[in-house]
């Protein structure tokens, strides 16, 4: 880490991970300082890469998409990453992707509005993508732990 953190960094960074909408004048309270002090430190923490901006977590299941999973990609040669990555990057349901170790080039999280989808998304989109040797389709029935690294 390049930059050292003291214990109000800390308690900030864990106030704005529980709720990343907390007004600066209650962490600051939270803290025992000044607003002013919690700008200051936030734009620091966030200059120094400690953490990228703010935002929603959207609820897929809301939205309709009840299938989520995950799919472990063979590659033809290993060359072909680059073309493949711009094919996925091209459909919206993959939310992830990482270019991995192991047995499979790349590990994608995709949702899909059901079962049938998820299979209309393999079959029409990921396995027509030139580069990809076959997948391996892993569907999750539940994610049992969601959280961010502690402080």
């Amino acid at each position: 880490m390049s930059h050292q953190i003291d214990q109000i960094d800390e308690k900030i960074l864990n106030l704005l991970m529980e709720n990343a909408r907390m007004p600066f004048l209650e962490i600051a309270r939270a803290c025992g300082v000044s607003g002013a002090a919690i700008h200051q430190r936030v734009n620091k923490l966030e200059e120094a890469g400690l953490f990228k901006g703010a935002k929603y977590i959207i609820e897929e299941r809301a939205l309709g998409y009840t299938t989520c999973a995950y799919i472990g990609v063979h590659f033809e040669k290993g060359s072909a990453y680059t073309s493949v990555l711009e094919e996925l990057k091209k459909i919206p349901e993959i939310v992830e992707c990482h270019y991995i170790t192991g047995n499979y080039g790349l590990f994608l999280k995709i949702y899909a509005l059901d079962n049938h989808h998820l299979m209309k998304i393999l079959n029409t989109q990921i396995q027509n993508i030139a580069g990809i040797a076959s997948t391996e389709t892993f569907i999750s029935l539940e994610q049992s732990i969601q959280r961010q690294i502690q402080v």
